[in-house]
């Protein structure tokens, strides 16, 4: 993995979190979205000092961790979410001494950080993905998934159809079909790599290296394919979220991972592990369904809607 600027030499004067392994079934969660939170230099642009400068603020409030969105180097197709560089910060944000600045300042006032970081896909302007189109044979060839047509993975649904006609797009560099779940410009990265495994683990252990508490997993059900199947929470899928968990859980204590998994509560379970194992994938995750359903029920003052689904 290449860095492009330096890493700061950082967290010796940041008091040690006690361990706790189970600190985030007791946290106050609040997502902050950097660009529009507070503005340090002027420029129309909430930023990474901007939101250290506010932290007494959040403090006050009684926030035990801070969840930020997508911050990565991007070209803000979605949000951020088509990441160009996992490991550089978005130029309007600042850079990794401004992160890292922000998570020592967070951690001096006992507040954690986690971050989303996103597993499926990358942007289409990644240099991965360039390289991947550009030489078939060469080292990011097999980075993403790649067909001669597009008739393959028929089960799996078209997941934005008001803007998307297939998961499959025609590259005319390679002149092959690449396989993107959500936006043409977001190709999904092949998980059947050994390489590609290792880059995201080096990619998450690069932020972990930097003090952060856990990640928001972005898009997990959809790491794999397999023909005859809708390609969504597929047994390669936990296989890998194990690993990631083991290895993490190994040299970074009391991280936290956060499953974005929209699915239905049945399937969703199954990305809490093994059970009697005690968990052995992610520690928490979303339950997207009942999301829509609070504000039923406060529209219609009746519990039954949240009740229903749990």
């Amino acid at each position: 993995m290449i860095v492009n600027e330096p890493v700061p030499d950082t967290f010796e004067d940041t008091p040690a979190q006690d361990r706790d392994p189970e600190w985030f079934k007791r946290a106050v969660f609040y997502e902050v979205l950097v660009r529009s939170f507070q503005d340090s230099n002027g420029d129309g642009i909430g930023d990474l000092k901007g939101l250290t400068a506010k932290l007494d603020y959040l403090q006050w409030l009684g926030v035990d961790c801070l969840w930020l969105p997508p911050f990565f180097k991007s070209p803000l197709r979605d949000g951020g979410y088509d990441v160009s560089d996992y490991t550089a910060v978005l130029p309007d944000f600042g850079d990794l001494a401004d992160f890292v600045e922000f998570v020592d300042a967070a951690h001096q006032r006992g507040m954690r950080v986690i971050i989303d970081f996103v597993m499926n896909h990358t942007s289409d302007q990644h240099p991965w993905f360039q390289e991947s189109r550009r030489d078939p044979d060469g080292p990011y060839g097999d980075y993403y998934v790649w067909a001669d047509d597009d008739k393959q993975y028929q089960g799996a649904r078209i997941i934005f159809v008001d803007t998307e006609a297939s998961n499959w797009t025609y590259d005319p560099v390679r002149k092959q079909y690449y396989w993107h779940r959500f936006f043409s410009h977001q190709p999904d990265l092949n998980y059947e790599n050994p390489a590609v495994q290792e880059e995201m683990i080096s990619a998450l252990k690069f932020w972990l290296d930097l003090g952060i508490d856990g990640f928001r997993l972005d898009a997990v059900p959809y790491l794999y394919q397999r023909e005859g199947t809708n390609c969504e929470n597929l047994p390669a899928t936990h296989a890998f979220l194990k690993r990631v968990r083991k290895e993490i859980d190994s040299q970074y204590p009391d991280t936290v991972l956060l499953a974005e998994a929209n699915q239905w509560p049945e399937d969703v379970v199954d990305y809490f592990g093994d059970y009697s194992a005690g968990g052995d994938e992610c520690h928490m995750a979303f339950h997207f369904p009942v999301m829509p359903r609070i504000f039923m029920a406060v529209r219609r003052e009746s519990r039954y809607p949240v009740s229903e689904i749990l």
